[in-house]
Order: structure tokens, then sequence, then C-alpha cells
């Protein structure tokens, strides 16, 4: 595979008004891949586009509209709409590209564009790098005349039909009636969908993070920030919370206590609910090279099984459609619904439980703990070095301590792909050794730079 310039593992991401997160560049995307997307014939050629509520969105929006009206394409803006809204729209809208600006679970100073083909699917590695040579390139032979430049309208009802294929998702029969729910939107693109989501569906809402400014997305909140809910929980005596992440493509759970679920035990819970229901597609379900062995090992027991691949979503779908699976997802609460939705959705996700939950009548605390996870850390490593995992001294530790763990744990080192982190991940049932394999490792990529 080439070498990436823009794309990471999900989009181009950066600090807003830096490069590549300038509108510069955002204009060359939309030129380059309107260029692309554009076929022969003679007809409209139609891109969606999609944002969180980050300030910086006002002003990459405007650039890729320019970029993709300039190439000739229709351009329809939805404002504020979660990601998986924007690829849903993309396929119902029967758009040639739908685009999403979003820096995900980061803070407000950074942004990013994240691009779906006209199936809804995140683009594949292959495409993206064919957008960014021609993002390159001199792109003013791709210009289109005067007469064929695009035109951009503002579609009002997106945000009410995003609801409405929400709710379609929840069994049929089922209601919301009676749970009282706290839900954290992180004052992103969930703000407006989620809560009335759930309250149209029956349920008593109490909602945070639901007043964007431009400048408080993820700000103390959030998934990546489970405290919030947590307390809301408790604060409103809720029976269960939910959290969102800026772009609303990934939820965590806590139960009535304040105790937090992770994405592990989520997908736990739907699929072993699938599968008493002759739902699960595929055998069991797709998750990351992250998630815990205790997950591996109980579905294991149900006569179930867990594919592991690479960190990102993108490539557990990729998983996910080879081999027929409906479910699949990530230990950062990333779960895709196949059968509803072509990438992750937190709220769809939250839906989920919320109808086991209805329909089991026992407590979230109950039925969260779905198995007893084996001991893993996580260390973020920041590095100035050029390949610090190339370095010789970094490749001895690793190989030390996978002979160490060798039989009863497994090691995982591998770089970030939106920052410049080495993270070092270590499980296994002795918690002592798990922890002192991570510091050895952590310890080695630091004195690498």
């Amino acid at each position: 595979m080439g070498e990436r310039r823009y794309f990471g593992t999900d989009g181009i991401r950066g600090r807003a008004n830096t490069h590549p997160m300038t509108p510069e560049v955002a204009m060359r995307v939309g030129l380059a891949a309107g260029r692309m997307f554009m076929s022969s014939d003679d007809r409209r050629h139609l891109v969606v586009i999609g944002k969180d509520t980050r300030l910086s969105g006002y002003m990459i929006e405007p650039a890729l509209v320019a970029g993709f009206c300039s190439a000739g394409m229709d351009v329809r803006t939805f404002g504020p709409l979660p990601t998986p809204g924007v690829a849903m729209m993309t396929r119902s809208m029967r758009a040639d590209i739908g685009v999403m600006i979003s820096a995900s679970h980061n803070a407000f100073l950074d942004n990013g564009i994240k691009l779906f083909g006209p199936d809804g699917y995140k683009l594949s590695d292959a495409v993206e790098l064919k957008i960014e040579s021609m993002m390159d390139e001199d792109l003013g032979s791709g210009l289109a005349p005067a007469d064929r430049l695009g035109r951009v309208k503002r579609i009002d009802d997106s945000q009410a039909r995003y609801v409405e294929i929400a709710k379609a998702s929840f069994p049929k029969g089922l209601s919301l009636q009676g749970l009282r729910i706290a839900v954290d939107c992180a004052n992103g693109a969930g703000y407006k969908v989620a809560p009335t989501t759930l309250y149209e569906l029956g349920a008593e809402v109490c909602a945070v993070g639901v007043e964007p400014n431009g400048l408080n997305i993820n700000a103390d909140c959030g998934s990546t920030h489970p405290q919030t809910i947590a307390e809301a929980v408790r604060t409103y005596r809720a029976d269960i919370g939910i959290a969102l992440d800026g772009d609303a493509d990934r939820l965590i759970i806590c139960d009535e206590n304040g105790r937090v679920v992770d994405g592990d035990q989520i997908m736990a819970m739907v699929a072993l609910d699938w599968a008493r229901r002759g739902q699960l597609k595929g055998g069991g379900l797709v998750a990351t090279v992250m998630s815990n062995l205790g997950l591996e090992r109980r579905l294991q027991a149900e006569g179930l099984t867990l594919e592991r691949t690479r960190v990102g979503d993108r490539y557990v779908m990729e998983r996910m459609r080879e081999g027929g699976f409906n479910l699949g997802g990530e230990q950062s609460g990333h779960i895709i619904l196949h059968d509803h939705a072509t990438t992750g959705d937190g709220l769809m996700s939250a839906l989920q439980v919320l109808a086991i939950l209805a329909e089991s009548g026992k407590p979230m605390s109950e039925l969260a703990r779905q198995f007893e996870p084996v001991p893993q850390k996580l260390e973020n490593v920041r590095f100035t070095a050029a390949r610090p995992l190339e370095n010789d001294k970094v490749k001895a530790a690793i190989a030390d301590a996978e002979a160490r763990l060798a039989g009863q744990g497994r090691l995982l080192v591998r770089p970030s792909g939106t920052e410049k982190l080495i993270r070092v991940m270590a499980e296994g049932d002795d918690a002592k050794l798990v922890k002192a394999v991570v510091s050895d490792v952590a310890a080695a990529v630091k004195a690498a730079g």
C-alpha cells in the first residue's frame, strides 16, 4: 500500500486550520473526490454533506462545497447529523458520494473529513489513495464549464428522517414506556436526534450534553468521559445511562448504579440475545485485536466465534461483509448492526440494549456483566523518532514480552492511525505480569524517542 499523506485510519483528521485540516485541502478533497465519482453520463451528480457541531465545520463545509460545485456536482447539506445518518442518507438519496465533517471523539480543536461511497460504506484504502494522488495533481483540467457548475441546497428534514430510520431498528411491539434513560450527547451531532428518538419510543429522557456552542463538543462529556453519564444516572435515578461521542457513531453505557459497560460487554449482550432469537448471522461476531479475551471465551462457551481485525471500524465492516456477519464492533463502543446500518451507530446500538432491558424486566446491572474481563492494560506512548517500532531495542523488548506472556495472554503494539502515539496493550490471566510487560515495552519505546 502506498504512503498516506492525508488519509489516516478514519478519513482525514487534524488540528483545525492547520495542514491538512485547512480550507485549501478541503476544497481539493471536493475537487478530487468529485472528479473521481463523476461518471461520463450526462446526468446531474450528487454529494451529501453532514457535520458535527464544531466551530471549524463552518470553515470546512463551504470549502468542500466549493470543490464539489467546481467539479460539477450538486450538493445537499444536512447540518448537524450523526455519521451513520450521513452514510444512510447517501444511499437513500441515491447520492454519488457522502461526506461527514467530524473528528469524532476528539476535542473541538480538531476536525476531520470522512467519505462514503454511493452504497453508504466507508471508502476502501485503494480508493482513498487514488483520491490522495488526484489531490496533489493540477486539478484545473477537471473543472466544470460555467453552465455545468453544481447547485447547493440545505435539506431541512434530515434529522427527522434519521430519527425515523433509528426508530425502525427497534423491535416491533416493544416500547421504552416506564424506563427512565439518561443520555449524554457530548454536545455533538446527536444532540437533537438521540433524545427525540428515545422520547418517541416511550422513554422518560434526562438529557445532558445537548447545548453545543462550537467549542464544547466532547468537553468533559460523551463516551470518552463516562464520569458525566455516571453522575447523570445517579442524579436522575435513571434505569440506564447512554453516552454518545461527538459524531454519535459510538457509545458506552452505564448501569443504574453508574457503573460503566464497555463495547465488549455490549457486543456480548447483543450477540447472545440475537443468537437466542436465531437472528445472529455468521456464527459469531467480528471485533478488533483490542477486544478482551474474556469476550472471546464467553462466545466460545456458547459455540460462537470471535473474528478479529485491525483496529478501525471499517476493517470490522469489511470482514463482516466478507463473512456474512451482521454484528461487529470495537471495545471503544463502535458497534455495527449490519441489518440496519453500514457503519457504527451509537443510537441504534443503544436501542438494541434497551430492547433487551425492556423485555427482560431485569436491572441493567444484572444484564451488563456478560463475562469476566481478563486483566488488560493499555499505555499510549508519544514519540518523535521516525519509526520507533523498527528500533532494535524496541523489537527485543517486544520479543521478550511475548515470550513471557506465551500461552497465558497476548501483547499488541501498534501505532495510532490518527496521532503520533504507539499503543502498547497486553492482557492475560496474571494482572501483575500484564502490567510489567506493558511497562517494559512502553519504556523501550520512550527510550527510542
